[in-house]
């Protein structure tokens, strides 16, 4: 044996194990190598921590990296593996047993499908990123409140697990189809993959809607706060001007002096919530126009046509309805007032409703409009009445007669 380090010859009977000379250990066997426990081209599996699931990994093949020239061999061609990658797993061993079928080009089925919470992990990173910032609260309170099937397989699901988790967790109407929509979009992402029916959210009952209808203004309570605002109350301006514009209550509350043209008689950039409504300019009545430079002048330093709070904003609507005697109706009411308003005029089309009102369907009318029994019989004693022998060859009225 000679050392490594001094070169001295360690022929010494039991073998040392470290110089004599230097102090260099001496390596006395060959070290093991550790073992594969997995063959090349089996695949294999490792931990995504940002993810916190196991993915699959398989080589389906090569490619050769150019240039490659076979006449000159110390041009070696360089062989790079293309990898197929599979995630969601919950476990190592599932992940592994996936290998195959990756390998198999995805004809095989894993032994464990992917957890609920995968296909929720793929859809916040896509579809969730198209919604509204208020759609997204929603979506994701509804999966908060499905914490019980988060770590579930989405194949081992039934209808009762889901109606379980939902009817537990959720007792209004829209928290519930909130849920039922959210569950509705992962089930068409797993049965994409093969993994479960996309159906099945289907069979998920929601609570009554219990929704009251809400109840406009009448002529008597809008006179009153007419009333009440000429006598300088300018409270009374908050109702108005939603009245008069079908405003919401976070427009009006958000209402600047730069957002009105009066020239033009629209308010710009006030919409809220809805495509069409941030687009759609504000119309402005006449006979609100006074009323509006009333609060221009009147505005705060910052701009804003009313207080910084909405809360005091609100306790000025309610005070302004105590004071004028109306019923005490929520700010939602005076939009519902102005749809009303215009939908017992039957000279107004309905398109021209859905531009005041900034919906994006005429079928929204039949949720606000509220006309009462009187503007029935209005409408009904409106329909001209014709004279049938004036109007009909003698032939038709002797067959209309039989």
């Amino acid at each position: 044996m000679i050392c490594t380090k001094c070169k001295a010859n360690l022929d010494i009977v039991p073998a040392p194990t470290f110089c004599p000379w230097c102090g260099k250990k001496l390596i006395t066997e060959q070290k093991k190598r550790r073992q594969k426990s997995r063959g090349n081209g089996t695949g294999c599996a490792y931990y995504d921590s940002v993810h916190r699931y196991w993915v699959a990994q398989s080589v389906v093949g090569y490619r050769d990296l150019p240039p490659y020239d076979p006449e000159n061999p110390e041009n070696k061609k360089q062989r790079i593996p293309i990898k197929k990658t599979k995630g969601g797993f919950k476990k190592k061993e599932d992940a592994l047993a996936y290998c195959a079928t990756l390998k198999a080009g995805g004809i095989l089925k894993p032994e464990a499908a992917p957890t609920l919470q995968y296909y929720w992990k793929n859809y916040e990173k896509n579809e969730y990123m198209a919604l509204s910032p208020s759609k997204q609260t929603a979506y994701t309170i509804a999966w908060n409140k499905l914490s019980k099937l988060h770590e579930a397989q989405i194949d081992q699901l039934t209808v009762a697990d889901l109606r379980d988790a939902v009817g537990s967790t959720c007792k209004t109407y829209y928290t519930a189809k909130d849920c039922r929509t959210v569950l509705t979009n992962l089930f068409r992402l797993a049965a994409a993959d093969g993994y479960a029916n996309k159906d099945l959210p289907s069979f998920i009952h929601l609570p009554e809607l219990t929704e009251q209808e809400r109840e406009p203004f009448n002529d008597v309570e809008q006179a009153n706060l007419w009333k009440l605002y000429e006598t300088g109350d300018l409270r009374a301006a908050i109702p108005l001007l939603m009245i008069y514009t079908g405003m919401m209550p976070g427009e009006c509350f958000g209402l600047t002096v730069d957002m009105i043209d009066l020239d033009n008689r629209q308010i710009i950039g006030a919409g809220k919530k809805t495509k069409v409504r941030k687009q759609t300019p504000v119309t402005i009545a006449a006979t609100i126009i006074p009323l509006l430079e009333d609060l221009k002048a009147h505005a705060r330093p910052s701009g804003r046509l009313f207080g910084a709070s909405e809360d005091k904003w609100r306790e000025d609507y309610y005070a302004a309805l105590e004071a004028a005697k109306c019923r005490r109706l929520t700010p939602y009411s005076c939009r519902h007032t102005t749809a009303t308003a215009l939908a017992v005029d039957k000279n107004i089309a309905p398109q021209t409703i859905r531009k005041v009102m900034r919906w994006s369907t005429t079928r929204m009318l039949d949720r606000y409009a509220h006309p009462d029994m009187e503007d029935t019989k209005a409408a009904v004693d409106a329909i001209g009445k014709q004279s049938t022998t004036e109007t009909l060859p003698s032939a038709n009225v002797e067959a209309v007669a039989k």
